[in-house]
C-alpha cells in the first residue's frame, strides 16, 4: 500500500505473527529492524519508548512528516520488532488519511515494498513481481501458501518518491543515517 513516501509492505506491529510473515515476505535480514507508523505521538506509550524534553522538541519538529526516528524500545516483549538491538525506527506520516487508517488499525510495520537488496517497488504491477497475486479471503485462512503471499494490494499508481529520512538522537545531537524524502543537514 502507498504509505506517505514510498510503497509499503505493511503489517500490524503488534502481531509478531504478522511481523514475522513480513520478514519472510520480503527475504529481509532477520537483524535488521523494522519502520513502525503511528496515528498519533501517543502511540509511542504503546512500545514503552520515553519521550524526553529533548526528543519530545525533535519529534515536534519533524512530526508529522517524512522522518523516521530512532527511538529506544527496550522492552523483550518486542524483540521481534527491535531484533535485540533495543531501538525501532518510528514515523508519524505527513499523510492525515494515513495516520487515520493507522489510529484504526493500531501500528503498522512498515518496510518498503521489495524483496531485501531490490528497489522499492513504485508500481502495484511491480509489487505483484515481487510477491505474488493476491489470495481471496476464504482461500487464505488456513493456507500454508498465505505465509508466502499478499492478502491485498491498495493502488495509488506510481510513486516514484523517495524512502522516508532515517534519524538518530545520540549525545543530544541528531545524526542524519539515511537521507531521504527530507533533506536535511546534519
Amino acid at each position: 500500500m502507498p504509505t506517505d513516501t514510498i510503497y509499503g509492505l505493511v503489517g500490524q506491529a503488534m502481531s509478531k505473527e504478522t511481523v514475522l510473515r513480513i520478514y519472510k515476505l520480503r527475504q529481509r535480514n532477520p537483524r535488521k529492524p523494522m519502520i513502525i507508523l503511528l496515528g498519533s505521538l501517543g502511540d509511542l506509550n504503546l512500545f514503552g519508548v520515553k519521550i524526553t524534553p529533548l526528543i519530545r522538541k525533535i519529534l515536534k519538529r519533524f512530526w508529522p512528516g517524512k522522518v523516521s526516528i530512532i527511538l529506544p524500545c527496550p522492552a523483550k516483549k518486542f524483540s521481534y520488532l527491535h531484533r535485540g538491538t533495543k531501538t525501532l525506527a518510528f514515523r508519524l506520516p505527513a499523510k492525515k488519511s494515513l495516520r487515520n487508517l493507522i489510529r484504526f488499525t493500531g501500528p503498522l510495520a512498515a518496510p518498503s515494498a521489495n524483496l531485501e537488496g531490490k528497489p522499492p517497488a513504485t508500481t502495484i504491477s511491480q509489487a505483484r513481481k515481487y510477491f505474488g497475486g493476491k489470495i481471496a479471503p476464504r482461500q487464505a485462512q488456513g493456507n500454508p501458501e498465505r505465509s508466502r503471499r499478499i492478502d491485498f494490494y491498495v493502488n495509488a499508481g506510481t510513486i516514484k518518491g523517495l524512502h522516508s529520512t532515517l534519524i538518530r538522537i545520540k549525545r543530544n545531537k541528531v545524526a542524519v543515517l539515511r537521507p531521504g524524502a527530507l533533506k536535511l543537514k546534519e
